[in-house]
């Protein structure tokens, strides 16, 4: 967990510096610059051009609507008007036949005679039924008995006992004198019907005789109103299917909607909001108003539509701009780039390196001062540092030197121990082996030999060791796929090693085996050299990591010794040995050499 933790924190870091480094580079900073400067004003504009088209729309859009109210209010005061008319044609008398109504005893023609101007009460219901296409069915209430008369367009049952008479006449006694509607509800006192209906209802008032301050009622008409006549207002409206319209009495009571709510007094939004616009204006009939609730969502749709498309142009030309913001930045900073990448290879080294020059600007200027400093530092290097590059090559030959002889020295003697005990055939593999051996070994023309020939090598080595002690020690060489043979080691880098772990650490065990492993770690070679000897004590170890540290101390362990200096003086600070061991386990040598491909 601890692990992870660490490593999550390390890839943090590397992202944040990764980040800081990109910003710094002029190439972010220009883009960033152009962009900011050409995104800025295209985002106010568009943003005052939408923001101006939509408040305008959207106020005449309410305009258009409060005049569409108005006229609608216009038009049901018209029509209560006209209803209110007809009821009165109890007084007027302007039917043929009628004319001189007036003048009769109103209370006798109702209560003896049931006549209503010279009419068969029934013939004048019906003269109101088929006065207006909306009116559905008229009832005439006696006040002296209560009877009640009506006609209907319809041939449906009537259900006389269903009819709410009652309630109806409830408000004209309060108002004898006054024309009263009443909200629209069901026509349920009839048999099959679905119909919703308003019903319109005046009372008859003897004014035949002297007037009294007490009017003197024979009888109410009443008459039903199919609330279809209201169909030509919504159509005109254009209602939405989540708006809504109510009109409303003087108590705010609920007369008619077109979503059925009609009766007690309902919550009706007065005042606008973010999501419905709220439209009102008096119907000075009914003492109350028209209220139109409409959503602003369905209302503008359109115009979100509009809004859409132009934020999509907006959008693209944004991404137009950024990517020629990033094209002509990037076109502007790629000399100052290669310039940076002929800079990197000249700190690795590569003296080279030029940079190409495309033009006489300042930055054609620049590219060729950097050529020609590269040319002198090259002069300079050459003239100041020769004589310390021999006094390194005469200290590696000096390294050398003091390898081959012990090695021949040891090579020898296990001949001359093997011709004295064994006098058999293997003795003249063992001088071929030997042969090859001086050959790679005298050969003073190269440092950097090819992988596979440090492996030959080897084995013809290991060959030998493994005759002198009867095959008791075993090398296993194992190169991963991804390390190719061709490429170059430290001659005679792997030989001494292997010789040290023979000679301390599995022969001092009896037998064993010694392993090489050959991969490739963060781009650079690593080759393991491990066996399955004694091992060493901590104490051991701790010497000799020290004495590989420090290059004047005296070692035992010449072999690894000279080997460590070899790589740190030829590779560099980086590389070299590092040393592992356990006692009763074993030893591993861990070399370090940069990644040489070819020759």
């Amino acid at each position: 967990m601890e692990m992870a933790m660490l490593k999550l924190e390390k890839g943090g870091r590397l992202m944040l510096n990764g980040w800081k480094q990109k910003w710094r580079s002029m190439f972010v900073k220009f883009s960033a610059a152009f962009i900011l400067v050409g995104l800025i004003p295209l985002l106010a504009l568009s943003f005052f051009s939408v923001r101006t088209f939509t408040g305008h729309v959207e106020r005449y859009t309410s305009n258009n609507l409060q005049q569409m109210i108005l006229y609608m209010s216009y038009n049901l005061n018209s029509v209560f008007k006209e209803y209110d008319e007809i009821s009165k044609l109890m007084y007027t008398g302007r039917y043929d036949a009628i004319f001189e109504s007036s003048k009769n005893n109103q209370t006798r023609n109702v209560n003896e005679l049931e006549q209503i101007n010279s009419v068969p009460i029934n013939g004048f219901l019906k003269t109101i039924l088929y006065s207006d296409s909306f009116i559905r069915s008229t009832y005439f209430v006696r006040a002296m008995d209560g009877k009640l008369y009506y006609q209907a367009k319809e041939n449906l049952a009537f259900k006389p006992e269903e009819l709410p008479v009652g309630k109806w006449l409830e408000p004209l006694r309060k108002e004898p004198n006054r024309v009263v509607s009443f909200p629209m509800h069901p026509e349920n006192y009839y048999y099959g019907s679905d119909k919703s209906v308003i019903t319109i209802g005046r009372n008859l008032i003897d004014v035949s005789g002297t007037l009294t301050s007490k009017p003197k009622v024979i009888g109410t008409l009443f008459f039903d109103v199919d609330v279809a006549v209201f169909d030509q207002f919504f159509k005109e409206l254009r209602l939405g299917e989540n708006d809504e319209f109510y009109v409303l009495d003087e108590a705010d009571n609920i007369y008619f909607s077109n979503l059925n709510m009609v009766g007690a007094k309902q919550d009706v939004l007065t005042d606008s909001d973010e999501e419905t616009l709220v439209l009102n204006d008096p119907v000075s009939f009914l003492n109350g108003r028209v209220v139109a609730l409409f959503k602003k969502k369905n209302l503008y749709e359109q115009l979100d539509t509009t809004r859409f498309a132009v934020y999509w142009a907006i959008a693209i030309s944004a991404i137009v701009l950024i990517v020629m913001g990033g094209w002509f930045s990037r076109k502007l900073a790629e000399p100052i780039s290669r310039l940076i990448k002929q800079m990197i290879k000249v700190e690795s080294g590569n003296l080279d390196a030029k940079v190409e020059i495309k033009g006489n600007d300042e930055m054609g200027r620049l590219g060729h001062g950097f050529n020609r400093m590269v040319e002198h530092l090259q002069i300079f290097i050459n003239e100041a540092y020769v004589a310390e590059i021999k006094q390194k090559q005469a200290e590696l030959n000096a390294l050398k030197s003091q390898i081959r002889p012990h090695y021949l020295y040891n090579t020898l003697e296990v001949i001359r121990m093997n011709a004295v005990h064994n006098d058999a055939d293997e003795v003249g593999d063992m001088i071929l082996s030997l042969s090859n051996q001086l050959k790679y070994v005298i050969d003073y023309g190269e440092d950097w030999v090819p992988l596979q020939s440090e492996i030959d090598h080897l084995r013809d080595y290991f060959y030998i060791i493994q005759v002198r002690y009867e095959n008791r020690f075993e090398l296993r060489v194992d190169i991963s796929e991804e390390v190719q043979l061709n490429w170059s080691i430290l001659k005679l880098s792997l030989q001494p090693i292997v010789e040290n772990a023979i000679q301390h650490g599995v022969r001092q065990k009896g037998k064993g085996t010694v392993g090489i492993t050959v991969e490739v770690a963060e781009e650079k070679l690593a080759v393991t050299i491990y066996d399955d000897g004694v091992g060493m004590e901590k104490e051991e170890l701790q010497r000799l990591e020290e004495m590989l540290a420090d290059p004047v101390a005296p070692s035992k362990h010449v072999g690894i010794k000279n080997v460590h200096e070899r790589i740190k003086s030829v590779c560099g600070k980086e590389y070299g040995l590092t040393v592992n061991s356990r006692k009763h386990v074993g030893t591993s040598v861990h070399m370090i050499l940069p990644i040489k491909e070819g020759m």
